[in-house]
Formats: structure tokens, sequence, C-alpha cells
């Protein structure tokens, strides 16, 4: 059977004859464990060993140990280098074997293992690529092995994930890091907005801002603009029954000067501005980042300085200033929701991008920056370092305190 086929690792019970063979234990300073090769094979995996040769160095070991009763770990080791040889070479920082126990992290009267996934995912505040981030992670675990290290304090592993950014990619990307961390447990929430055309992608860019930045509560305006369409009638708020892009169609002022598309659409943002401004105040409240999205959060038509004193607030305006792009998107939109189709965005794609026209023309206006979302990816980048740049310049920046 190839190799591959005994991926899922299970205990090493030597078939139906196991419980007639003598289990070999491993013997070091903390005492006695069983050797098994599911917990080898995850060990070496773990230090960047091939699974191929994991797998094979595990069931050698276990063939050289049967009927064996006791083998020191220094013995362990050197049969484990022995037998991986050139695999051992191209990766000096696992030439030892180690116990399964695992890291400990302690701090705040707590303890838990340490995660490269946990780590990783804090770094990605940083703006780096998640690779760029999982390689950090990996490379400061390997350096805490290797320095036989078992329990680490919290906020000496933040100063070690600062260090090795900052080796590996740069000292300011390692201080946007830091910057988060501290806003992580802050005296004032941090609200983000993005306003933006419907199709501009800005839903998407919340949800995965907020999961790299660790922010748990993500809003967009359509959930707002439902609730309030079941409080306030077609009678008392007709625009707030119509999409952004025709609700000029309802308004009762024929014959006002003035583009009725963008009418229309003001109109109905100022009425879920008021449902904005309810979550901005609780987010306030509650001390509770936020992320909130839509078409509903436009520039000027919110008062941010009432939030001075009481929240980071910070505002960006996404638009996908390519109409190929929002063609793009809108057939996306139909094949992942049944109950968007295509069709009808495409068909109103001349009123959304005057829509998003007059959200550019506001955002200048106003000093809002613009992310033009022709690459998801480089969106995302380009929102978290405006995020953490701008949280930065809130604070003196002494990486000792931030430590």
């Amino acid at each position: 059977m190839d190799a591959r086929d005994d991926a899922v690792i299970r205990p090493d019970t030597g078939g139906e004859r196991g419980a007639e063979r003598t289990r070999t234990e491993v013997e070091d300073e903390s005492g006695r464990r069983p050797f098994m090769r599911g917990i080898m094979i995850h060990s070496l995996l773990a230090r960047g060993i091939p699974f191929e040769d994991a797998f094979r160095t595990a069931h050698e070991v276990r063939d050289r140990l049967r009927g064996q009763a006791v083998v020191k770990r220094a013995e362990l080791a050197r049969m484990v280098g022995e037998l991986l040889g050139d695999a051992a070479a191209r990766s000096p920082e696992e030439r030892s074997l180690r116990g399964p126990a695992p890291l400990m992290v302690s701090g705040g009267g707590r303890r838990h293992p340490f995660s490269k996934g946990l780590l990783s995912q804090s770094l990605l505040a940083a703006a780096i690529d998640p690779n760029d981030a999982f390689d950090v992670a990996r490379a400061l675990e390997l350096e805490l092995f290797e320095r036989g290290v078992r329990e680490i304090d919290r906020r000496e592993l933040r100063r070690l994930a600062y260090e090795t950014l900052s080796r590996r990619i740069g000292p300011r990307v390692a201080t946007r890091y830091l910057v988060w961390r501290r806003f992580q447990e802050p005296d004032r929430p941090v609200i983000l907005l993005l306003g933006g055309a419907t199709g501009s992608g800005k839903t998407a860019l919340a949800l995965e801002v907020a999961h790299r930045l660790g922010i748990h509560r993500v809003l967009s305006t359509d959930s707002i603009r439902q609730v309030m369409r079941i409080v306030l009638s077609h009678d008392l708020a007709p625009a707030l029954h119509a999409s952004s892009y025709d609700a000029w169609k309802v308004l009762p002022t024929p014959g006002i000067p003035g583009d009725p598309v963008i009418r229309g659409f003001l109109a109905q943002a100022n009425t879920v501005s008021v449902g904005v401004r309810a979550m901005m105040d609780r987010a306030v409240s509650e001390n509770a980042s936020l992320i909130l999205d839509g078409v509903s959060i436009v520039p000027g038509m919110i008062d941010l300085s009432k939030y001075a004193e009481t929240a980071h607030v910070i505002f960006l305006v996404v638009a996908t200033l390519s109409p190929d792009a929002f063609r793009a998107r809108f057939a996306a939109r139909g094949r992942d929701a049944a109950g968007r189709p295509p069709h009808r965005y495409l068909e109103h794609l001349e009123p959304i991008l005057r829509i998003q026209d007059h959200f550019l023309e506001l955002a200048d206006r106003h000093g809002i920056p613009i992310v033009d979302n022709d690459s998801f990816e480089r969106s995302v980048l380009s929102i978290l370092r405006h995020v953490t740049e701008t949280l930065r310049k809130k604070v003196t920046v002494d990486v000792a305190s931030l430590l």
C-alpha cells in the first residue's frame, strides 16, 4: 500500500498481535511514554519533514525497536537522524527530535497551547500575505523548539513575533503588528466604515478584513435597511423599500432639478444612516470594535466628529473603476446567490455607475481615501495597511511600551 493511503495517523497497535507484543517506552528526564508511530509522524511533520520521509522513518524506527522495552530519547533522536539522512540535512533545524509535549503560552492567569494558526492569524493585521504570516509563525515555533522552550509568557511571544517580523519582512510591518495588538484591548473601539456603490465588493472585503483583524462584529447596511423596512411602511419611507439605484422611481417629487438617481439614492441613504449611527453608538457603549459596510455609508452624511473622543472611526470608499470588472462581479453574484440574479444588476449598471461617480466626488470633497477594488487580495492588504497606519498616528509608537 502507498504511504499516502495511511494519511490518517492512528495509534500503533501492531494489528491482531498488538496485545501480545511488548510496547516500547521512550525515556527522558520527565519519565517514560509509550512509543507511537502516529506521534512521531506528527512531530516530524511539524518540523517540516515531508510526509513520505516522516512516514517511512516512523515505520523503520518501529521495526528497529520491536521487542525492546525501553529506549532513551537521545538514542531515539540519533536513530531518527540516521534514518532521515538527506531529509534532515535539508532542514538543519529539524535534526533534533523532541517529545510531543506542547509549548504553552501563559499570561493573564491562563495557559494554553501555542498555535501556529493563531499566531499567523494575529500577524495578518500587519497587512502581509497569509503565506508570509504562516512562515513567520513557523519560524518562530522552530526557534522556540530549538531553544528547548516549554512555556513562554504572552508578552515575550509578542516580542519575539515582532523581532521575527522585523528581521524577515521589515520594521514598518512589524510595528503595524504591534499597533493592532495594542488596539485589540482598546480604551475605545475601532469602527471601520466601508462605503461604496452596489457591486463594488464592500461586503466581501469587510468579511476578510474582519477575519484578519480578529473583529467579530461585521454588519451591512442591507441588514439595517431590511430591519427598518419592517418598522417603516412604504408610505412613510418609500425610498427604503427600493434598491439604491431605483429608489428615485418611488419618490413623490418629480420635476426637482438634479439627477433623480442620485436624489433617490441619497434619500434612501439618509434614512438608513439613522440605523448606522445607532450601530456605531452601540459599539461605543459596549467598547466593541465594528466593521460596517454598505451603499448607505455616504461621505459627509454622518457627523464623525461626534465620535472623536469615543471611538477610532476609519472611513474608506470602495470602488470598482472598471465597468468590465463590475459585470464580472455581478455574474459571480448570480452564480453564488440564487436570490441575486446577475441580469437584475446588469440592467441597472448605468445608474449604479452614476452612484459610484457621486461616491467618488463626495470622497474627494471630504478627504475620504478610495480603494480601487481591482484585485481582492491587494484591496484587503490596502485596507489593513490604512487601518494600522491610521491607528499608528493616533498613538505614540514606543515599541518598548507596545511589547
